[in-house]
């Protein structure tokens, strides 16, 4: 059994009455109370050993308390639990000092865990945190209160007031540069310029010495010595976009930086600290491209410090109400007609799959205030956009399909398997196998398609010609052309 004295602040007596009762199991001493003022007399009392506290109560907001608390107890952990559950928050709870954030509704047997461990684990000097500013509340950079983005806000929180070096893994639209921006407009550097950088969308031969500069006369049309994105990004953090995307000789100057801490330009001789944060993105699986030898291992350990992986909007659809009343906000106050969604809309946008994520939902919403008359968005309008979604533009030889249809296909070949090998695990491997399997037919159709025509292939699937040239290879798909 433990021991400990847990202080209890919540206005929510059912609240106060299972964390007593589920602390009480695990052998603490629960004392509990409805205000801060009842809480702050304890703590100056010299009683407790951990404190629980809402944010929002009575007399007095749980934040702010934090920092007095801190001042006269610093030894003493502080877990807050808040049902204004957004990035802010969360960030504020961390950077006055709190040991653990827990948006509500939260698990009990969570909560019982974070007590052991505020109790047992030996207290570390946190680095500062930045301060925020009074306006943000109204300028959140991330939208969503779900138990998926909740986690992202709980890793964010803890991240902000760190340089280490951090790896976000999503599908397109998925907002991983909105969580960029987040880590340095919370963090240290946030008075540093935030640059960001696609590898996908610069040419191969010119990645080197966009992200590093080049002298004058370093290369043909170098006749002026021109700065680098690390150079731009000194003091600030750095965001390298579709990592996954970046050339070999590329990334084993980058590995330097990472490394040694400083790097040279194109043409360079002597060598420049580098002093800025880097962040990067990819859509990629990169353990993968390590195995296929186009991404450096010992760079991927390097970036991958702390992993994020941010879920697609189908796996936090209970978000999507929240982000059409944001978007709906954005498009009035940039001149669009007001409108809002009526209830059969609102439950048919939150039953589609959304294959383009947060990006292709803000695009409809978008279409919907500028393209329509009324006021009201009924389901009909929404089923004619959405048909018109899933049918694809007759421009792409008819190769657009919905992801929904596919994504489902896939489901019921893999429930198939489990069902009749008695629920059986395959073979290790099943995530590689099946990308081979999509990706042979996919990349053959789309060269069908294109007569052959690798460019158009690329353009098609919205990847890198040297990318396609190599999946031919790899899938040893044989290409055909048309006889003129």
């Amino acid at each position: 059994m433990n021991s400990g004295i847990v202080l209890v602040a919540d206005d929510d007596q059912a609240i106060r009455t299972v964390v007593t009762q589920a602390l009480s199991r695990k052998g603490y001493d629960v004392r509990t109370t409805g205000n801060a003022a009842t809480l702050w007399r304890w703590v100056s009392d010299g009683e407790g050993d951990v404190v629980i506290t809402d944010v929002v109560m009575p007399d007095e907001n749980g934040l702010d308390l934090i920092p007095r608390i801190r001042k006269i107890r610093p030894d003493m952990r502080i877990i807050v639990m808040s049902a204004q559950n957004t990035l802010v928050t969360a960030v504020k709870a961390t950077e006055r000092g709190a040991f653990e954030y827990l948006p509500k509704p939260f698990d009990i047997n969570e909560l019982t865990k974070v007590v052991d461990r505020a109790l047992k684990e030996p207290r570390q000097t946190k680095a500062s945190q930045s301060k925020l500013a009074q306006d943000e509340e109204d300028a959140l950079p991330l939208i969503g209160r779900s138990a998926a983005m909740q986690e992202i806000y709980r890793v964010l929180a803890r991240l902000v007031g760190t340089d280490l070096t951090v790896l976000i893994n999503g599908e397109s639209g998925t907002g991983k540069e909105l969580v960029a921006r987040a880590l340095h407009d919370f963090g240290k550097r946030r008075n540093g310029p935030f640059v960001a950088i696609n590898m996908a969308a610069i040419p191969r031969e010119l990645i080197e010495s966009e992200l590093f500069g080049h002298e004058k006369g370093a290369f043909t049309g170098a006749t002026q010595r021109s700065s680098g994105r690390f150079e731009q990004a000194e003091s600030g953090s750095l965001f390298l976009d579709e990592i996954g995307d970046m050339p070999l000789e590329a990334q084993t100057r980058l590995l330097r930086v990472l490394q040694e801490g400083e790097y040279t330009t194109v043409g360079g001789r002597k060598p420049i600290p580098a002093n800025t944060r880097i962040i990067a993105a990819t859509h990629h699986n990169l353990r993968q491209l390590v195995r296929q030898g186009l991404f450096r291992e010992d760079l991927f350990y390097r970036l991958n410090v702390v992993p994020m992986r941010l879920p697609p909007l189908r796996e936090r659809i209970d978000d999507v109400p929240a982000l059409i009343n944001h978007f709906l906000s954005i498009a009035s106050r940039d001149g669009l007609s007001t409108k809002r969604i009526d209830a059969l809309a609102m439950e048919r946008l939150q039953s589609y799959r959304w294959p383009g994520n947060v990006r292709e939902l803000e695009n409809l919403v978008q279409r919907l205030c500028a393209l329509y008359s009324q006021e009201e968005i009924t389901l009909d309008i929404i089923e004619a956009e959405l048909s018109e979604s899933l049918s694809g533009d007759s421009d792409n030889n008819d190769l657009s399909v919905s992801s929904q249809s596919l994504s489902e296909a896939v489901e019921h070949h893999l429930s198939e398997y489990f069902r009749a090998h008695d629920g059986a695990l395959p073979a290790p491997g099943l995530y590689d196998r099946i990308l081979h399997e999509i990706e042979k037919p996919l990349i053959s159709l789309c060269l069908t398609a294109t007569r052959g025509n690798q460019i158009k292939t690329a353009a098609l699937l919205g990847i890198n010609r040297n990318t396609l040239r190599k999946k031919i290879r790899e899938l040893d798909i044989e290409v055909m052309r048309s006889v003129k």
